[in-house]
């Protein structure tokens, strides 16, 4: 089964790269090598390579278990944690769907 390719958007790929830039620089305050990492955290190092490089195809159990690894996994926490958007329309008690809507078959005329 052949993967889709997933289109990100420039600010997306933007804070990936950065995750990545501190991510090697956490290791390497830690003066751990790439290979280190990689045998603690069960990866190869290509994929922290790939981690460090800010590639988006990593899965983020790899980039947690890195986290984890370097004392860092507590910043995971932090993710959304300032959700001032969604604190705004939860205030405005605006309804948000927890799905999006199922999609509609397209009907061929036969």
């Amino acid at each position: 089964m052949k993967k889709e390719n997933i289109i990100i958007s420039a600010k997306a790929e933007s804070a990936i790269l950065l995750l990545g830039e501190n991510i090697r620089l956490a290791r390497l305050r830690r003066k751990l090598s790439a290979a280190q990492v990689s045998e603690r955290a069960g990866i190869s190092r290509s994929s922290l390579w790939k981690i460090e490089k800010g590639a988006s195809t990593v899965s983020i159990g790899n980039i947690a278990q890195v986290l984890f690894i370097l004392g860092l996994e507590k910043d995971l926490s932090y993710v959304a944690q300032n959700d001032s958007l969604g604190r705004k329309l939860q205030d405005l008690e605006i309804s948000v769907k927890k799905r999006a809507p199922k999609r509609l078959k397209s009907t061929k005329n036969e």
